[in-house]
Order: C-alpha cells, then structure tokens, then sequence
C-alpha cells in the first residue's frame, strides 16, 4: 500500500501555493523557514510531485515516451540533519514486466549551478547522460533520478560527499516507491545505477544500503568509473582538461564540512570559483575553463592538491575513501584502461577490497579512450547484467 502523507500540502502552504504540485516547481525557494514540514517525514518521503516531461533534444522534437513526474523528497545529510532534494520518476508507458523493477540512475557530474539539476535538464532536452537513461527505460526499468544535495535546491551542492550522495540515491528509491501518482511496486526489486559522479554516488548506495536502507530488495549494482580515491582522483583531474571538477569537489566538500575557502584562495581563485559554483554546467564550465590548475587560483602560489594531504582537509578526504564498507549485493565495475579523469587503477583498488570483504564482483576492464566516452561500455555490459540480476541468474565473478 503507498504511504500517503500530508507533509506535501504542508510544504505547498509553507511555499505560499495552492497545490502541492506547485510545491515541486518551487522547490529551489526551499528556506529554513519550510524545515517544520520537512521533520514531519520521514528519509524517502515524497514531499511533493508534479507532472514533467523528458526530451532527448534542446530543440524539444524527440519526446520520451515515458510518464514523467519530478518530485521533492526527503533525506539526510552526511550529519543525519535532514533535507529535501529534487528528482524525476519515469515510469517507460510499455514494458515486459507486470511490476516494473525501479533502477536508481546516479548522474555524473552535472555541476553545482541549480540550473544543471537532471531534473531540469531532462525537461529542457540538455542532460547529457539522456541516452544511458533512456536504454534503462527502453529495458521496460522504471527509473529515478536524484539532483542530489543543494543541486537543484538552496545551499551549495555536496559534491563528492560520499554518505550524502549515498543517502540522496537510496532515498529516491524509497521516494519512488511511495509515489502515489505513479503505479510502482512498493516493495519490488531495485537496483543502482551510476558512473563517474554517478559511480561513486552508487557504490556509496551500495555501501550504505544495509544499514541505511534494509528494506529495499536491491539486486544488483552497476558502477561506472567511480573516484573511489579522491587523492589519487584529485592529483589526476588537478591542471587537466577537466580541471574544473576538482575545484567542484573544494566547494562540495567544503559546504559538507562548513569550511571557509576564501582565504585559501586569489581573488581570481574566487572569482573562477563561483562562476563555476553559481553559473556554469558541466559542458560550459569546461568549455570555458580548460586545463585549470589549483596553483593559479590560490593565494599562495601553491597547489590545493598539496592541502588535501593537510588538517583538516586529510581527514575529509579520507572520509570519503570507498571500499572500507561491505555491500550486500552484487557488483559489476566497468572502468576503461584509457579514462583521462579517473585512473583506472582507482577502479581496480575498489573492485579489490570489495573481493576482500566477500562481495560478488565483475570488474569489466575496456580500453574505450577517454572517460566520457567510456560510459557506452558501462551501459553496454551492464544493461545484460542488470537484466540477469532481475532473473535471480548467479552472478558472475572476477574476484
């Protein structure tokens, strides 16, 4: 039976609307002031939904056939202290399954701009991980896809924030689940999805999940490229064609950790920073800032890769650190050879200390160039593997 709540209604009045379908679309107004509604749910509450659409193109000409809904759900931060984040449902309007499983899509790195949230980037024809979400729907999956963290809603997004894109993920499947607009099983298979960003946000998913969220009968995880090692991600990415994303990673995790980093930083530092923080996506911001080093923002001089081996910054990272927990389901790694952001080695590592601890792991090794070209290898064997792993077929391994 779906949950039914009020807190929807609650949240529409403390936004100053009429419907709570109007509470989703103001979403990015969400204050302090609107936190009473949100602490009468609980973590995967559907706070507010309302009807959406999702297109493969800019120009809008090619329309999913999907029903669509975007939603505003409950979760928690790194710290439990609790929030709400946005999301899409999308329900494939044909499929081979009776009771549709729910696939939870983890997106890549989108940015931290509130304009570079999937969920409005699906309605505008600009997500550029449309395909892969698309081929999931096309296998008859329905499909969620968080904004995670402060994407989308007030606050800096928790980029690279291990537990908080962890929690964002499981909590859109519980989200899904109780989605009273959409005929989805309340207590059916599910299983992750995500590479890059997306990656590390699933196996982070797949990590939490037993102690998080015991009750979702997740069969499986596909995890993608994941920065499982953010030393070894950072000294990679730092200087590189996408340099912009390690500087994504200073703002997320300094927002997670409630860390100042203006004085680390040049007014020109500052200046890249919050462009990057306030108006560009993914494909703008490394469009317009290639091959950004650190050491060219700071006001010293000196890298920031050189601080993260420093306190407070060793500790955060180190937090963040995947492969020190067990999953309890299934694993299949693709990483590419040739990936230009994170090592596959960093992959490799993760697959092992999983194998270590017990877990079913196929580590699918390719030699795709380039990382962002490698997320075709990662749909390509995991589309399989996903639909064996619903057939209750033995996984296989490479341990």
């Amino acid at each position: 039976m779906k949950k039914i709540i009020t807190v929807a209604a609650l949240v529409a009045t403390a936004l100053g609307t009429t419907a709570p379908a109007h509470a989703a679309a103001a979403a990015g107004q969400l204050s302090a002031r609107h936190q009473p509604a949100i602490l009468l749910a609980e973590n995967g509450d559907v706070l507010s939904s309302e009807p959406g659409v999702f297109y493969l193109d800019p120009l809008k000409a090619i329309k999913v056939d999907a029903t669509v809904h975007r939603i505003m759900y409950r979760t928690s931060d790194r710290t439990g202290k609790t929030t709400a984040v946005t999301g899409t449902v999308l329900n494939p309007n044909t499929s081979p399954y009776g009771r549709r499983p729910i696939i939870a899509f983890a997106p890549g790195t989108q940015g931290l701009a509130d304009k570079c949230a999937p969920s409005r980037q699906l309605a505008d024809g600009t997500e550029y991980e449309a395909l892969p979400i698309k081929k999931l729907l096309d296998q008859g999956y329905a499909v969620v896809v968080t904004d995670y963290q402060g994407l989308g809603t007030p606050g800096v997004h928790t980029y690279m924030d291990r537990e908080a894109q962890g929690r964002a993920v499981l909590d859109s499947l519980r989200a899904a689940q109780r989605l009273s607009a959409v005929d989805l099983p309340d207590a059916g298979p599910v299983a992750l999805y995500g590479y890059s960003q997306g990656g590390g946000a699933t196996a982070s998913a797949a990590e939490l999940a037993p102690a998080y969220a015991p009750e979702l009968k997740i069969k499986g995880s596909v995890v993608g490229a994941p920065p499982a090692d953010m030393n070894k991600v950072a000294d990679s990415m730092d200087g590189s064609a996408y340099g912009a994303f390690f500087n994504y990673a200073l703002s997320g995790l300094a927002t997670s950790y409630n860390i100042d980093t203006g004085p680390y930083l040049s007014a020109h530092g500052k200046r890249v920073t919050s462009d990057l923080r306030d108006n560009l996506c993914t494909v703008q911001a490394l469009a317009k800032y290639p091959f950004l080093n650190s050491r060219f923002l700071t006001s010293d001089g000196r890298p920031l890769t050189e601080r993260l081996k420093r306190a407070p910054w060793d500790r955060i990272v180190a937090d963040q650190q995947l492969g020190k927990l067990k999953p309890a389901v299934p694993v299949l790694l693709s990483h590419s050879a040739l990936d230009d952001v994170v090592p596959q080695q960093v992959g490799r590592n993760l697959a092992a200390d999983w194998c270590r601890q017990g877990v079913t792991v196929r580590f699918a090794g390719n030699y795709i160039p380039g990382h962002i070209a490698a997320t075709e290898a990662t749909s390509a064997d995991g589309l399989p593997w996903l639909a064996d792993r619903f057939a209750d077929r033995t996984a296989p391994s490479t341990c």
